[in-house]
Parts: C-alpha cells; structure tokens; sequence
C-alpha cells in the first residue's frame, strides 16, 4: 500500500460516548464524550401537505452517503489520508466492514460491494453513477493531499461556477468535487 501515498495504521475514532444519531453531531475535541447539535445545519420537522397529503416529517439533518468498494479497510485508510476522515463508527472485520466516516461536520460511508444486492464499484461498471462534493475551507491543500494518497485528477482546482474547486478520482472509482464557494452561499 506505501506505493499509493498511504499506509494502513489503527483508525482514528471521535470519541461521541455513543454512535450519535441524526439529530447530533459530535463537535470539537473540547466536546469529546458528548454530543452537541450540529450548528451548520437547520433542524426541519412537523407536518407538511405533499400533493394534498398531511405528512409528519421527521428531525432530518444530513444526507450521508455510502461508497461501495472493493477493498473496504484500504479504501478506510485511503479516506483517513486523502481527507483526514475520523471512523464515527466502525461494524465487521476485514473488508466485511461497514464504516462511518467524518470530516469536518460531514459525514458519508464504506460498506463493501455485494453483487447479490446489486451494490456496485464504479470500476465494476466502468463509470460512476454520482459523484460527491467536499466542502472545505482550502480546496488547493485537500486537493493535494488526496492526489499524495493515491487519488488521480480529473480537473484542476480552478475557479468556476462561483466555486474553487478540482475533480478527483479516488483509488476506488468514486469521483469526488473538492471545493469551496466563493462568495456567501448560497448566493
């Protein structure tokens, strides 16, 4: 694995007492042990008439999602170098692994491929199905270090769209858009 820019070393795990639920987000290490309700992001509930319907809507806060991989614990230790991702929780052995990841207040997961779920790798279909956006506070530094851990570029950092950002492909397939706005957003 050195050849790629990373190694393997024990994860990083936040300590959040327990796996905290949508409702909270684990904060600082100055919070360490507890949870704390995430301050980026609005809280929406109640009810609301969809094509004349009453719905009672949950708590919702994020949108999380899950990369399906090859190679469960060398895409972990790929995420952990690229991203300075931190475990937030961690089920299975080997690359029977289902993991949560954090960066920043973000959060997406690992989970490993499964052909009888019809759970793909973009190296499977030759291609991607989406793609995710990370956003961070310098998108020049991020985009670096992925590239030093093993990520190949698809676009340069560049400014477009109101966005600094660049495109990358990571040693598993997933394309990812690292960038920050730039001006207030959303506009």
């Amino acid at each position: 694995m050195a050849s790629r820019g990373y190694r393997r070393s024990p994860p990083r795990v936040r300590e959040c007492g327990s796996f905290p639920s949508l409702a909270t987000v684990c904060r600082s290490s100055a919070t360490r042990g507890t949870t704390a309700p995430s301050q980026r992001h609005q809280k929406y509930s109640g009810s609301r008439t969809i094509n004349g319907v009453d719905h009672e809507l949950p708590q919702m806060t994020s949108i999380q999602p899950e990369l399906w991989v090859d190679r469960p614990q060398e895409a972990l230790a790929f995420y952990e170098a690229a991203f300075h991702a931190t475990v937030l929780h961690l089920v299975g052995e080997g690359d029977d692994i289902v993991v949560q990841l954090g960066v920043g207040d973000a959060g997406f997961w690992v989970a490993p491929v499964s052909e009888t779920m019809k759970r793909f790798s973009p190296r499977k279909i030759d291609g991607a199905t989406s793609r995710v956006l990370l956003v961070v506070d310098d998108p020049d530094a991020v985009f670096r270090q992925a590239l030093a851990a093993g990520a190949t570029a698809s676009s340069p950092v560049q400014n477009e769209h109101g966005w600094r950002l660049g495109r990358i492909i990571d040693p598993f397939g997933h394309e990812w858009e690292i960038g920050a706005p730039r001006g207030a957003w959303p506009p």
